[in-house]
């Protein structure tokens, strides 16, 4: 797969996936400027690749304002996917809205209902799972390739901007005129959930802005598994 797709430009690559996975190549968006490049390679190139998004109930305005302007802007509708609301309010019930910021163990549990789990059934089906995911965001992604093998999931993920500068990012936003959340410009670099996401200071890495209470090393929300590349050739059903 790495191979075949060296060297061409993303548009081509997913051309290629959409060809061979007819129907199961999928791109999970939070609208930050990485998906933002992404869904305008999706889209500008009239790809035949779903696009979805997971709604935790605690996001941004600013994300929801650009989720809209994204739809107005492609004439498209992104596929939102929401917690399971029994698992949701058991949770907030038994141990409060805020209860991510006592252990590891609750923002974990947190993360799960409200983003893993929507996840899955997301992906369900689904043979090819492209995502915005970039080397510079955190050391642990830092070993990633552009191809891998999602275990957990049973898909292919496709890492088309993997290697690129945030420098890289932001230009081809500005080129093309891609609408991207406000909140870059404030100092946001990865953006979630509001209560689990600030602005980072100068000189802090990446991954400083989400859940800063935590020890870096914990700093994963169980979306993102690293696997081994796919070998040459595999075909996945999903």
């Amino acid at each position: 797969m790495s191979t075949r797709a060296a060297g061409l430009p993303i548009h081509e690559v997913i051309r290629q996936l959409e060809v061979e996975f007819p129907g199961q190549v999928t791109f999970s968006s939070s609208f930050s400027y990485e998906d933002q490049v992404i869904t305008h390679e999706i889209l500008s190139n009239n790809l035949n690749v779903s696009i979805f998004t997971l709604d935790t109930g605690r996001l941004f305005a600013e994300t929801y304002s650009v989720w809209n302007s994204t739809n107005e802007r492609y004439n498209t509708h992104i596929i939102p996917y929401y917690p399971k609301h029994e698992s949701l309010e058991k949770f907030v019930t038994e141990k409060g809205p805020n209860s991510f910021y006592e252990s590891v163990e609750n923002r974990k549990e947190c993360c799960f209902i409200r983003k893993v789990e929507p996840l899955k059934r997301a992906l369900a089906g689904k043979a090819v799972w492209i995502t915005g995911l970039r080397a510079e965001h955190s050391p642990s992604r830092s070993d990633l390739a552009e191809f891998e093998w999602d275990e957990g999931n049973n898909v292919i993920k496709y890492n088309p901007i993997l290697h690129w500068s945030t420098q890289q990012v932001k230009d081809y936003i500005n080129e093309n005129n891609v609408p991207y959340n406000p909140l870059h410009d404030r100092g946001f670099v990865s953006i979630g959930c509001a209560p689990c996401t600030r602005a980072i200071r100068p000189g802090e890495d990446f991954r400083a802005g989400r859940w800063w209470w935590e020890d870096a090393s914990k700093k994963e929300c169980g979306l993102h598994v690293h696997s081994a590349a796919p070998e040459e050739g595999k075909v996945v059903t999903g």
